[in-house]
């Protein structure tokens, strides 16, 4: 499956009008769940800010300062990444510049693994749930409303039915699990 995982404002925005996020960073509680679900993907798709912003778990010793960090940076060090970037000509790591078009790409990755696949980035998310590629939305709703920036999720021009899977609550960050409705017909 190809799972939408990101941090949301109360307002459905990842980042406010500044491009700043920093109102995600997770509690202790909260990391170690995203260490755990991470550990269980077979690949993650991002685009270039989301894969410039995670490269630090890579390449920064001081991202590994204690236990839990160092684990999340094994795990994310030997997770296959596809990077989708009109600037890059290069990635560090365990990732690869993507070749083709994104529908390409997925079907790709999809198929590379037994594991289910994240995609990450709002322009990304767009472009495949308009795809209808997205099959699971995992949604940390965070205790702000910042009132404008980049929305996670797109204008449809239809609706795209979810069926609540799970709710969790993280200090103050509400995690909320939906599976897409897909339509046997």
């Amino acid at each position: 499956m190809l799972l939408l995982s990101m941090g949301v404002s109360v307002d459905g925005f990842i980042s406010d009008r500044d491009g700043d996020f920093n109102w995600t960073v997770p509690d202790d509680g909260l990391f170690a769940f995203h260490t755990e679900r991470v550990a269980e993907l077979g690949a993650f798709v991002c685009g270039r800010r989301l894969y410039e912003a995670m490269v630090v778990w890579e390449t920064d010793p001081r991202m590994r300062e204690n236990e839990a960090h160092a684990a999340f940076a094994d795990i994310w060090t030997a997770l296959p990444k596809v990077v989708f970037s009109r600037t890059l000509t290069a990635v560090e790591g365990n990732a690869r510049l993507a070749r083709g078009p994104l529908a390409d790409e997925l079907t790709a990755v999809l198929h590379s693994t037994d594991a289910d696949v994240e995609i990450g980035g709002a322009d990304l998310a767009r472009q495949a749930i308009e795809l209808g590629f997205v099959d699971e939305f995992r949604i940390f709703r965070y205790p702000i409303i910042v009132g404008g920036g980049t929305p996670l999720l797109p204008p449809v021009t239809s609706p795209v039915q979810l069926r609540l899977a799970e709710t969790r609550t993280y200090e103050q960050v509400v995690y909320e699990r939906y599976l897409r409705v897909r339509d046997e017909a």
